[in-house]
């Protein structure tokens, strides 16, 4: 295995952390060091995104109706060639509730699925997903906090 993989490898997995650390953080800036403008992504029961701006938007409406969430990353796969790389992770994400939804959860298990480009500020997402396995808990709590 070459330096250059290995060094790819350690950098997208970072950045997965920095994804999972930037939405239970509500730290909207450090979404830019995770995709690339151009990003498209798909999230279940929503149409494809496209840029950036339209990602970190809908993401921070996701979480806009929860308080504390935990996104835990791990069992990275990252496959390189040169300046591109497709990574996998699993993700496990617990996520409850705001005010008077405290006590309200919701939970899912899965995997990330992401392609990547090399820019010249590091390794950045040009294509994001999740494949949702299991979900446990009311799903309604992602969204706009409910007056």
């Amino acid at each position: 295995m070459s330096s250059e993989l290995l060094l790819a490898e350690r950098e997208i997995e970072l950045a997965h952390g920095r994804y999972a650390r930037a939405c239970d953080s509500r730290d909207w800036a450090m979404f830019e060091t995770v995709f690339a403008p151009d990003v498209m992504v798909e999230f279940r029961g929503f149409p494809t995104l496209e840029g950036r701006d339209a990602v970190i938007a809908i993401i921070r409406s996701l979480l806009g109706g929860c308080g504390a969430t935990q996104h835990l990353v791990g069992n990275f796969v990252v496959t390189s060639a040169g300046k591109s790389a497709e990574s996998r992770c699993y993700v496990r994400a617990f996520h409850a509730g705001l005010g008077d939804r405290a006590a309200v959860t919701y939970e899912l298990m899965g995997e990330y699925r992401a392609r990547w480009r090399r820019l010249p500020e590091g390794w950045r997402s040009t294509y994001w997903t999740i494949d949702v396995q299991w979900e446990l808990g009311d799903r309604s709590i992602l969204g706009p906090p409910v007056d």
